[in-house]
């Protein structure tokens, strides 16, 4: 394979090359790890999928969790409420 190139961004970003994601099948939202190998050089590896939890499976999250997102102080009210 060819030698790619990425550019590091301001906030740190690195974008990978398009062929290198269509090769590897990577996905958006796959995690990758990095490790330092020396102070020039890093390995980067695909982390494993975490599987879904058994609601996910079954398709019952959504449903179970509604669509609406919700927020810290929605839940922290929620949870003072059943305090009462």
């Amino acid at each position: 394979m060819d030698d790619l190139t990425s550019t590091l961004t301001e906030r740190g970003q690195v974008s990978l090359p398009a062929s290198l994601r269509k090769a590897m099948g990577l996905k958006t939202g796959q995690r990758l790890r990095w490790q330092r190998v020396s102070s020039h050089e890093v390995r980067v590896t695909v982390e494993a999928a975490i599987p879904a939890g058994p609601l996910a499976a079954l398709g019952l999250g959504p449903k179970l969790r509604g669509t609406a997102a919700r927020t810290t102080a929605g839940w922290m009210k929620e949870l003072r409420e059943g305090e009462k």
